[in-house]
């Protein structure tokens, strides 16, 4: 069928209450974020099981795998000249920090007059024995050869640095697989203006070949030398201490609940092709799980016709973002196509392949594949801290996405 007679064929019914229903489970408590410390993301992979089974999955299985990473899910206590800061809201860890206790003073970086002897020279000073150095976490970025140095033991005599971030302060986990020698903390430069000296208590542990999970799915098409692919992680950031947790709902909760919603979907309408649904673990720290998934393919990577990421879908832009692989691009003009003529979103705003989801490990092994992100709506300014919850996660972008996905694959 030609895409032209979209506009006159009956395209299936998204299902937003059991999406919705979904993502407040996931968001909820009781996985404490969809991390590794306390075994949230395990716990959340075990209901995502049940879940595509309840959905009509033909098969539905596991494949373990497994990661080293850094966590912090005890104490996480930071004071500024006396003044308690909050965990998650002024202050986070930089994901490959150690742990950190005791009293330091202050040293600032003048970024305006920048001379890295400079700070070397200030630092042998007695006034700034054992300090915290304290910079924009960018300015650091684009100087990394210098601030490297602060970062290891025997080279300089600091205790850590301080990294500041504008607010909302922002949490990572993607190169937690190692810890560096001296502590590093994001701060809000509002949290940290003018203080003198700040007071850390926090504890971090290395969790060594801890075991992990993908989910998969299976419905089984007419035809089974071919396939479509939909994926999306349903791991999250975890704890930062013991009482704040990232709740991740539209990173990546929304993705996760739209998969089942089209496993539910392909159940009930038996497909042309085989469709597989996996939902990754480890994304957060680096991409993990779709790695192994790629490295490790329960079918050959040839027979993929094409592969479906969705991240980050909980918003409400207009505007939908995305990526797409090499061997993709050939047929994006078809998405343009089925986007305008359903009037799904103004346009699709496609940008450089990057290695920021769990699209990436397949397009670089020449899957065609898009990824979906809905960006710079109201919720977006919330992934990666605590607030992004069932009150800032927006429903706007769910519908479209599932009518894009289904047109591209059914009226193909």
């Amino acid at each position: 069928m030609g895409v032209l007679a979209l506009v006159s064929v009956q395209l299936p019914a998204q299902d937003l209450p059991q999406f919705k229903r979904i993502v407040r489970e996931l968001c909820s408590a009781k996985y404490q974020g969809r991390g590794y410390a306390r075994g949230g993301a395990n716990k959340a992979g075990k209901y995502l099981q049940r879940e595509f089974q309840k959905a009509g999955a033909d098969e539905v299985s596991l494949q373990p795998f497994s990661i080293d990473i850094n966590t912090f899910s005890g104490a996480m206590d930071m004071w500024a000249d006396g003044k308690k800061l909050r965990a998650g809201v002024d202050f986070s860890m930089r994901e490959y920090s150690p742990g950190v206790k005791g009293e330091f003073p202050v040293y600032y970086v003048d970024t305006l007059h920048f001379d890295a002897e400079r700070i070397y020279a200030d630092l042998a000073k007695p006034e700034n024995a054992n300090c915290m150095v304290c910079c924009d976490f960018w300015f650091t970025y684009k100087h990394r050869d210098v601030f490297s140095r602060l970062q290891k033991a025997g080279e300089l005599p600091n205790a850590g640095l301080l990294f500041t971030w504008t607010a909302p302060i922002k949490f990572y986990k993607a190169y937690g697989e190692k810890v560096v020698d001296k502590p590093i903390v994001w701060v809000t430069p509002e949290a940290i203006e003018g203080v003198k000296r700040v007071r850390l208590n926090v504890d971090n542990a290395f969790l060594e070949d801890y075991g992990l999970f993908n989910v998969i799915a299976k419905v089984e098409g007419r035809r089974h030398d071919s396939c479509y692919v939909f994926t999306a992680h349903y791991d999250h950031l975890g704890n930062l201490g013991r009482r704040v947790y990232y709740p991740g709902a539209n990173d990546n909760a929304s993705g996760t609940a739209a998969i089942v919603t089209l496993a539910a979907y392909y159940a009930q309408n038996k497909p042309e092709y085989d469709m597989y649904f996996v939902a990754f673990s480890g994304e957060d720290a680096n991409l993990r799980g779709s790695t192994y998934f790629a490295e490790h393919p329960i079918v050959p990577l040839g027979q993929i016709k094409y592969l479906f990421n969705i991240d980050m879908i909980g918003d409400d832009n207009p505007v939908q973002y995305c990526e797409v692989s090499d061997a993709g691009l050939a047929q994006f003009p078809r998405f343009e196509q089925i986007n305008a003529e359903l009037q799904l979103f103004e346009r699709l705003n496609r940008g450089e392949l990057a290695a920021n989801s769990d699209h990436y490990p397949f397009a670089v092994r020449g899957v065609p594949c898009i990824f979906l992100e809905n960006e710079d709506g109201s919720a977006f300014p919330y992934y990666h801290t605590p607030a992004d919850n069932m009150k800032t996660i927006r429903f706007d972008s769910y519908e479209p996405v599932f009518r894009l996905i289904t047109a591209f694959v059914d009226l193909e």
